[in-house]
C-alpha cells in the first residue's frame, strides 16, 4: 500500500498481524503494511461505526501503532485480535527533524503514552549515527512504557515515576540534569512527547540550557488534514498541518512563530 493510497479521504483497511501488550493500558498493533513516514507523524484510525482518531506512528515498516485504552474507540481497538482489520489514512503532519550531524547526542523525553513514537525516533537516529539517550516517565511503575525496548537498543535510559515505585521519584524534568551529566555528554537536541504541561516544562529547561527542543503537541483532531480547525492552538496554528512536532518557545501559549 502506497502513501498516496493511505492519504485518500477514505481510510484503507490493514490486517493486524501481531499484538503486543506493552503495559496494563497500552497495546502495539503491528499491521500488514508499510509507510514512507518520519517519526512523529501520525495516522487517522477508523473502525466501522466510529469517528476516526489520530495515533502516532510507533513504526513505519512494519506499520505499527501503540494505543492506550483511554476512550471508547481505543478500548474497542483493544478488543481486536490478530486477523482483524483497522482502517488507516496517512502519514499526516510533520515529524521530528534531526538537526546537527552524526555523532551528536540526541536526548528523548517521553511521558505516559507519549513515549510511543520515541522508540521509532531512536531507531532512526541510531541508524544515522547519532548517540541517543532517553528519559521515560510515568505515574507508577506499571504505567511505564517501552523501557525494555529502549534498553534493547543499547541507549542510556533514565526512568522516573511520580510515586517512586521505579527509578527516580519525580517528574521527567528531574532526570534531565543526570542525563546532561551522563557519558553521552550535552545533547545537541531534545525531542519530547507527552502531556502539555510536561512539554512546557521540558521546553523551559531547554531554553535555560540553550538546547533546541522539538515537541509533539497534543490537540483534539477530527479531520487530520486542516479542514475542521478543531486542532487549532494559539492564533491560526493547526496541529495536524503545522505539527504535530514543533520547535517550541516556552514563553508562548502556542508553538514558536518561527517554526514555519
Amino acid at each position: 500500500m502506497t502513501n498516496d493510497e493511505m492519504k485518500l479521504n477514505t481510510p484503507q483497511p490493514l490486517k493486524i498481524v501481531e499484538i503486543r501488550q506493552e503495559n496494563a493500558t497500552n497495546k502495539t498493533f503491528v499491521l500488514d503494511g508499510a509507510l514512507d513516514a518520519q517519526p512523529g507523524q501520525f495516522v487517522m484510525a477508523w473502525l466501522p461505526g466510529w469517528p476516526d482518531k489520530p495515533f502516532s506512528l510507533a513504526h513505519a515498516n512494519p506499520l505499527s501503532v501503540t494505543i492506550a485504552a483511554v476512550g471508547p474507540l481505543s478500548q474497542t481497538l483493544h478488543g481486536l485480535a490478530v486477523g482483524d482489520s483497522i482502517w488507516l489514512r496517512g502519514p499526516l503532519g510533520h515529524g521530528y527533524r534531526l538537526t546537527g550531524q552524526p555523532g551528536d547526542h540526541l536526548l528523548l523525553i517521553g511521558g505516559g503514552y507519549g513515549v510511543a513514537p520515541l522508540r521509532y525516533l531512536a531507531e532512526v537516529a541510531l541508524a544515522r549515527g547519532y548517540r541517543v539517550s532517553v528519559i521515560v516517565g510515568a505515574r507508577r511503575a506499571q504505567d511505564l512504557l517501552l523501557v525494555s525496548a529502549f534498553e534493547a537498543l543499547g541507549v542510556a535510559t533514565w526512568v522516573t515515576t511520580e510515586d517512586g515505585s521505579a527509578g527516580l521519584k519525580g517528574l521527567v524534568t528531574d532526570a534531565i540534569a543526570p542525563a546532561l551529566a551522563g557519558s553521552a555528554g550535552r545533547p545537541a537536541l531534545i525531542c519530547t512527547c507527552g502531556p502539555t504541561g510536561m512539554l512546557r516544562a521540558v521546553a523551559a529547561v531547554g531554553a535555560a540550557e540553550n538546547i533546541p527542543v522539538q515537541v509533539s503537541w497534543e490537540a483534539h483532531m477530527r479531520c487530520g488534514i486542516g479542514l475542521c480547525g478543531s486542532c487549532e492552538v494559539g492564533a491560526g496554528w493547526l496541529t495536524c498541518l503545522d505539527g504535530p512536532v514543533f520547535p517550541f518557545d516556552p514563553e508562548q501559549v502556542a508553538p514558536a512563530a518561527s517554526v514555519i
